[in-house]
């Protein structure tokens, strides 16, 4: 394997990961929600956890972590789109829905709103191929989540409003990330997201959170645990690997990966007990693996 494909082998498997995880976080986001934590708190604590970690991790490895003045309305509106606007939407949505794997369809969706944007402000290039295997893999997705027992909250509807609302608010993460990604480090971009945006959350997570605070039940395993794994593994790891994607891959190819999120979450609930699958489901699942096959699709030209 030379060594364009092997860099190429790599930045698929860190999309996985980084799929995978957060495929996780609308089962432990869930968690959270049903224990009535407030969705600002989740978010903000998740930020400055995910932010600091990463100031520490920067420094042990000596990145340059500074960036230029022209840049800095770049990175707050990276940090207004994600985590403080994005976050707040879609754990409203996953907890309005009452279903973790509908509030990840919705959230799958954003690869046609990815790959315009791709094409607009990037002059990235999609093929008829790659198109057809985004509607494959939609339409596999669509045979995993609209099968099965599935029991959805009472604001459903709102739910899946406020989750569309955040798919467009990735779209602007994206072309942020996309335009930092020459100048900076993955992990630095992630960094300033989080400790930015943790700032401007900050506020109202102290005023959601003070009426009804109980100091048991904030420090009790069953929230610190999916609060720790949603800030080091969601947020820290998932979104520093997602970053080198999408520096990689451009925006419209990177955000196909989005459209797994779902899969991982119905296949991660099954093993965690929390979701059974029918047969057509894993046959939907054969067939958005093979449309995200096809959506990476590259033509070769001859010599």
């Amino acid at each position: 394997m030379n060594r364009s494909a092997r860099s190429k082998t790599i930045i698929y498997v860190i999309s996985v990961v980084s799929i995978v995880l957060w495929g996780m976080s609308y089962l432990w986001s869930n968690q959270l929600v049903k224990q009535n934590i407030p969705v600002e708190f989740i978010v903000c604590v998740r930020s400055i956890i995910a932010g600091a970690f990463l100031y520490l991790v920067n420094k042990l490895i000596h990145e340059d972590i500074k960036f230029y003045k022209k840049d800095t309305w770049k990175f707050i509106g990276l940090a207004i789109c994600e985590p403080t606007v994005y976050f707040v939407l879609e754990t409203y949505g996953i907890k309005l829905t009452e279903s973790p794997t509908y509030s990840a369809l919705v959230v799958s969706t954003s690869p046609i709103f990815s790959g315009i944007a791709g094409i607009i402000f990037f002059k990235e290039r999609l093929t008829i191929i790659n198109i057809l295997g985004i509607f494959i893999c939609l339409t596999g997705l669509a045979l995993v989540v609209t099968h099965g027992d599935k029991t959805c909250g009472e604001y459903f509807i709102l739910g899946i409003i406020l989750l569309f609302l955040s798919v467009i608010v990735e779209v602007g993460y994206a072309i942020f990330t996309k335009q930092l990604s020459n100048d900076y480090a993955p992990s630095v971009i992630v960094m300033y997201q989080f400790l930015i945006g943790g700032v401007f959350l900050a506020p109202l997570a102290a005023f959601r959170m003070v009426p009804s605070f109980d100091i048991s039940l904030y420090t009790s395993w069953s929230v610190l645990k999916p609060l720790l794994c949603l800030s080091l593994l969601c947020s820290s790891v998932a979104f520093t690997m997602w970053a080198a994607t999408i520096k990689n891959l451009g925006v419209a190819k990177a955000s196909v990966f989005l459209a797994m999120i779902p899969v991982f979450t119905a296949i991660l609930g099954v093993i965690t007990g929390t979701e059974t699958l029918e047969v057509l489901q894993w046959m939907g699942i054969a067939i958005a693996f093979a449309g995200l096959v096809l959506t990476q699709y590259v033509r070769k030209e001859r010599l």
